[in-house]
């Protein structure tokens, strides 16, 4: 979890931003930004699924009273993997296709181009999906802080 929400946090406050005032064209950075966001997807899905699969067995095994901290932080961790698989497997292509429609890059396309706007409202969710993931990464820290 630490890798994944670290990454995250990373992703969002300094690799992205970097990205985008550093290389020569926002397609560059976009290019580096898709990918890297790929296998920071992977990370969470394989992570999230062994935390899944290692908090429940300590769901099983907890007292009663024990057991609601437990099944907050599978919600929490479900919520997660529920968004990274959308942008991995929903988003990220949808978006792969619309800049391949508008000529491979984008930005050189007219700002009344369909594929731009479908690009641009989908690179909108796929912001909103990862603060989303972020969020509820926060909170699982959050909760598995107060842990006894």
């Amino acid at each position: 979890m630490v890798i994944w929400v670290g990454g995250l946090g990373f992703f969002a406050f300094v690799m992205a931003p970097v990205a985008f005032h550093s290389l020569p064209s926002a397609h560059d950075a976009g290019i580096m930004i898709g990918g890297t966001l790929r296998i920071l997807h992977w990370i969470g899905l394989v992570g999230g699924a062994v935390f899944y699969l290692a908090t429940g067995l300590l769901w099983l095994r907890a007292r009663v009273t024990a057991r609601a901290e437990y099944a907050i932080e599978m919600i929490l961790v479900g919520l997660m993997m529920a968004g990274t698989f959308y942008s991995q497997f929903r988003i990220l292509p949808a978006m792969d296709a619309d800049r391949a429609l508008a000529c491979g890059s984008v930005e050189i396309a007219s700002a009344d181009n369909n594929e731009r706007i479908a690009f641009e409202r989908l690179h909108a969710l796929s912001e909103k999906v990862e603060e989303f993931v972020l969020v509820c990464g926060l909170g699982l820290v959050f909760v598995m802080s107060r842990e006894s």
